[in-house]
């Protein structure tokens, strides 16, 4: 059973609106999510489907590696989450002369793809 991990880390966008898009694709064989992705209007689907494309040509190495070949169809995104990464603290200015700090969040995205064994 091939498994592939790919990973974007620190970037910009709130963690629960990624994680509203990758509860779309979780348990979907991968061209059916990256349809899912290109069809959703929400801003972390972009990012989102570059990083089940490089989960998916990571298998695809790792099958090479090992003499075999996956054809992408054969792939179902078996975990798809997104975790709270660092946040930049800014300072506006805010009422009365005072100081109002804004923080930048940021979003982990890790998506694994599993190969289907066939019997």
């Amino acid at each position: 059973m091939i498994e592939a991990v790919a990973r974007a880390t620190a970037v910009p966008g709130s963690v629960q609106k990624a994680r509203l898009v990758l509860d779309l694709i979780r348990d979907k064989p991968a061209p059916d999510a990256i349809s899912v992705l290109q069809n959703t209007n929400r801003a972390p689907a972009p990012i989102i489907e570059k990083v089940l494309r490089s989960a998916i040509a990571n298998a695809q190495t790792k099958a090479l590696g090992e003499a075999k070949r996956i054809d992408e169809d054969k792939l179902v995104v078996s975990e798809a989450f997104a975790d709270q990464g660092p946040a930049r603290a800014i300072a506006r200015s805010g009422r009365r002369a005072r100081i109002r700090r804004i923080r930048r969040r940021t979003t982990h995205y890790t998506i694994r793809v599993t190969a289907i064994e066939e019997e």
